[in-house]
């Protein structure tokens, strides 16, 4: 699924061109994306033949930013979308998928927020750790630090998967 969206968001991002700024930009953008993140982002650097220790770099960054957003932020703006009767379901929705996984980091805390950002599953990542980590009440700092070394070892995973097993996939 993830290698259907990099290469649909690929596509989109086109128009960026096929420099290597261009492919490098795309990259970004998609790892930026929550539910793809640095996942697709390195899965579309393998599709676009960049180097694949720059899309790390590259990538890692791109997921890092939102973090200490998402952790300081999330919370005041889903109150103010509630208020919103056209952003009020988006607000519940978001609240509902993390509470489904809130269980996964509920019990071990920082570490379980660290595993869950870790493993580059589908539903899993950055955006949704740090969503449920503002849910729970976790201290932001701790929260920045598991997440970021979260996102670290997931592109480390990425990384071998992207350029490793999936390098026939992506030619």
């Amino acid at each position: 699924m993830a290698n259907k969206l990099a290469s649909f968001f690929v596509s989109i991002f086109s128009f960026l061109g096929t420099s290597l700024l261009g492919k490098n930009i795309t990259i970004f953008l998609i790892s930026m994306m929550p539910i793809l993140e640095l996942r697709g982002g390195m899965i579309a650097a393998c599709l676009l033949g960049l180097n694949p220790y720059v899309s790390l770099l590259v990538c890692l960054i791109a997921n890092i930013i939102p973090i200490p957003l998402i952790l300081w932020f999330i919370t005041p703006i889903f109150d103010w979308f509630k208020k919103k009767k056209f952003l009020r379901g988006f607000a519940n929705w978001c609240e509902r998928h993390a509470q489904k996984n809130q269980g996964k980091i509920d019990a071990l805390k920082y570490y379980g927020l660290f595993v869950f950002v870790a493993i580059p599953l589908p539903t899993t990542g950055a955006w949704t750790g740090c969503l449920i980590a503002s849910l729970l009440g976790l201290d932001k700092k701790k929260s920045m630090l598991a997440a970021m070394a979260g996102v670290l070892v997931a592109g480390l995973i990425m990384l071998v998967i992207s350029f490793g097993a999936l390098r026939g996939i992506c030619g």
